[in-house]
C-alpha cells in the first residue's frame, strides 16, 4: 500500500491488530474492506495480526494485498466468509442448535458437559474451516511473499504444553498455524505443531501486537490500529446470570491486550519525560476501532449469512466514522490513558 504521502514526506506507518471473536469478527471483515478501498494515501501499513476469526481476515487481508491489490484482499474477504457463513438447510439447522445451547447455558440452565474428544466426528467443523482457508489461500506460496517491503503477518495462538503465548510470523503462518488460532478447547481438539499442542489465541495474545511493535526501526508502526470485538466499557453492573456471563466473556478477551497496550503508553510516557531517548526510542499512538453495538456472547457462534452481513455491514459503517475522524480529530491519537483511582476516604 501507499509508500510516500502526497506531499513527498514519509507516510505514517501504520499496524492493524485484529481482536479474536468468533462469528463478531465478520465485523472485522467489513471494517478491512472499508479501510482497503479508501487507504488515505499518508499511511504505509507495515503490519497486521490476528488472533482466532480475527487471524482469517489478518490473513486474507495480507494474501490479497501482497499477490495482487487492495481489491483481491476484499474479495478474499467477502469469499471467505460467505464460505463459513451457515448457507445450506442442514448447515443452518446445526448453526441454530448450536447457538441455542449458547444461550441457554449462559442462563445457568444444567448443560451436558461432553469432550470435543469423545464426540465422534468433532473434527468436522475444523476439517470444514481447513478447506475454506486451503480453497482461497495457496499457504505453501506464502514464504514467496514475506519480502521487506510486505506488511509484517501475525497469527496468535497459546502452546497449551509450554504453558506459554505463541505466534507465527509470516512464512511461519501455515494452516494448522491459523487453525490452532481458532481451535476453541471446548470445541475442537488441539492442532499439533513441532510436537506441542496449541489451543484458541483467545486465551494468549487477543490480538497480538508485541510481534507488531519489536521490528526494525523503519518498520516501527507509528500508530497501532485496533480493531476489537469486545466492548471496553459498559453501563450499569450485571446481575442476572446471562449478563453476568457476556461481561465476563468481555472482560476475558480484553485482559491481553490491555496488558499490551498499557506496555505500549508506558513507553510512550518515558519517552514524554526524557527516560528514554527519541534517537532511539519512537512513540506509537494507539487508536481503536470498536463494534459500538452489543451483542449476547452466544451470538459469537452464531454463523446465519443475515447476521455475518449485519456485522459486516457494522463494520464499514465504523470504519467510515474512524477514516473521517483520522482525518479531521487528532484527539483520537491517545498515547496515554489515565488510570481510575478509588477517592480518599
Amino acid at each position: 500500500m501507499s509508500e510516500t504521502a502526497d506531499d513527498g514526506d514519509a507516510p505514517t506507518r501504520v499496524a492493524i491488530a485484529c481482536q479474536g471473536g468468533g462469528s463478531h469478527t465478520a465485523f472485522t471483515a467489513g471494517v478491512l474492506k472499508r479501510l482497503l478501498r479508501d487507504w488515505p494515501d499518508e499511511y504505509e501499513l507495515v503490519g497486521i495480526s490476528g488472533t482466532s476469526g480475527g487471524a482469517f481476515n489478518a490473513l486474507a487481508a495480507w494474501y490479497g494485498l501482497v499477490t495482487a491489490d487492495e481489491d483481491r484482499a476484499i474479495e478474499l474477504l467477502d469469499a471467505i466468509w460467505e464460505d463459513l457463513s451457515a448457507s445450506d438447510l442442514s448447515d443452518r439447522f446445526a448453526n441454530d442448535f448450536v447457538v441455542g445451547l449458547s444461550r441457554l447455558g449462559s442462563t445457568g440452565v444444567p448443560m451436558p458437559q461432553i469432550s470435543p474428544y469423545a464426540i465422534p466426528g468433532s473434527e468436522a467443523g475444523k476439517d470444514e474451516i481447513r478447506d475454506t482457508l486451503e480453497r482461497h489461500i495457496e499457504f505453501e506460496a506464502i514464504p514467496d511473499y514475506c519480502d521487506r517491503e510486505a506488511p509484517e503477518l501475525v497469527v496468535g495462538t497459546v502452546d497449551i504444553n509450554a504453558g506459554v503465548f505463541e505466534t507465527f510470523v509470516d512464512e511461519q503462518v501455515t494452516t494448522d498455524a491459523v487453525l490452532a488460532s481458532a481451535a476453541v478447547p471446548t470445541l475442537f481438539e488441539a492442532v499439533e505443531i513441532d510436537g506441542h499442542r496449541h489451543w484458541d489465541g483467545l486465551f494468549s495474545q487477543n490480538p497480538p501486537i508485541d510481534d507488531l511493535m519489536t521490528v526494525d526501526a523503519d518498520r516501527k508502526p507509528d500508530e497501532l490500529w485496533v480493531i476489537q470485538i469486545n466492548p471496553q466499557e459498559t453501563e450499569g453492573e450485571p446481575t442476572s446470570l446471562a449478563e453476568i456471563a457476556d461481561r465476563r466473556n468481555e472482560l476475558a478477551g480484553n485482559i491481553s491486550l490491555n496488558q499490551e497496550l498499557n506496555v505500549i503508553r508506558r513507553v510512550n510516557e518515558w519517552i514524554d519525560a526524557g527516560h528514554l531517548p527519541e534517537s532511539d526510542f519512537s512513540k506509537t499512538a494507539i487508536r481503536r476501532l470498536s463494534m459500538g453495538k452489543s451483542y449476547h456472547c452466544s451470538t459469537k457462534v452464531d454463523r446465519r449469512p443475515s447476521f455475518i452481513q449485519e456485522l459486516m455491514a457494522l463494520g464499514e459503517e465504523q470504519a467510515t466514522s474512524f477514516l473521517k475522524s483520522s482525518e479531521l480529530d487528532e484527539s483520537n491519537y491517545v498515547t496515554a490513558e489515565p488510570r481510575h483511582k478509588p477517592s480518599a476516604q
